[in-house]
């Protein structure tokens, strides 16, 4: 692995200033603190396969060139291990069927279903599109919360459409406690919880029943409906006349024909 220096010209491209091998693992960004920090605008990091760089610029600025690549999250080892595995035991294969049959009937837009497998279903929402196209169609022509959806191989990109999705579930009705976090679904930590935030997404839609909704109702678990009571004014005020229990009852059991506490029992 390659360590450049670099500063930016006015073009939008980057000048390599000058470079030296590094070992190990490093962080693929970093801002200069020292030097001429005015200049130097950038650390970068190039892979040992691509180690020309004999050019005088490099394309691709800020990870979209091939040259870069984002280091991942680790496997994880004893109580750490455990804990992930109990996760992945929640995800429930049937209801990942459910929800991708509903989710494409639902956009209406030519999404094509991914194969079956928990991996398979995170790529298909990884990128943060069809959770965008989803909450979309749930909210009437204009008033769609997501106004811009673009498919990007960027993960900041795809990470801020997820959140733009968890934001308008929230809006819509999602409790803050049943909402996934972003790095749920990016990272494939918890997909159980995903799988429940769609869930809880289809069974409010049903509930609301605007005609927005598209499938069988019968997918989701019926949410409970209010159920308000109105009194009168008298009924009210006869309600004030019971005697409270905290005050005594003289109904129910009692100690009527008991014998006193260490007196014999007569059974003549």
């Amino acid at each position: 692995m390659w360590y450049l220096w670099s500063k930016s010209s006015g073009d939008g491209k980057v000048e390599v200033l000058g470079r030296r091998p590094v070992a190990g693992r490093v962080p693929l960004f970093s801002r200069a603190s020292s030097q001429d920090s005015s200049s130097l605008s950038s650390f970068q990091f190039l892979l040992p396969e691509a180690q020309d760089t004999s050019q005088t610029a490099v394309q691709g600025w800020e990870g979209s060139s091939p040259l870069f690549r984002m280091a991942n999250r680790g496997p994880s080892y004893g109580l750490s291990r455990e804990v992930q595995q109990k996760i992945e035991k929640q995800y429930d294969p049937d209801l990942e069927q459910i929800l991708i049959q509903w989710i494409t009937t639902q956009c209406r837009k030519g999404v094509s279903q991914p194969q079956p497998g928990r991996e398979n279903f995170q790529n298909w929402l990884k990128d943060g599109t069809v959770l965008c196209e989803l909450i979309n169609s749930l909210y009437p022509e204009g008033q769609a919360p997501v106004k811009k959806i673009q498919a990007s191989t960027m993960a900041f990109k795809q990470m801020e459409q997820i959140s733009q999705f968890l934001q308008a579930a929230e809006r819509y009705g999602i409790n803050t406690t049943d909402i996934f976090q972003t790095v749920d679904l990016w990272e494939g930590k918890n997909m159980a919880c995903v799988q429940r935030t769609l869930m809880n997404l289809g069974g409010l839609a049903v509930a609301r029943d605007d005609g927005l909704f598209s499938g069988d109702p019968n997918w989701f678990p019926k949410k409970s409906k209010e159920n308000p009571r109105n009194f009168s004014d008298n009924q009210l005020q006869e309600g004030k006349n019971v005697i409270g229990l905290q005050m005594g009852t003289n109904r129910g059991a009692s100690q009527a024909g008991m014998t006193g506490y260490g007196m014999p029992r007569q059974i003549l």
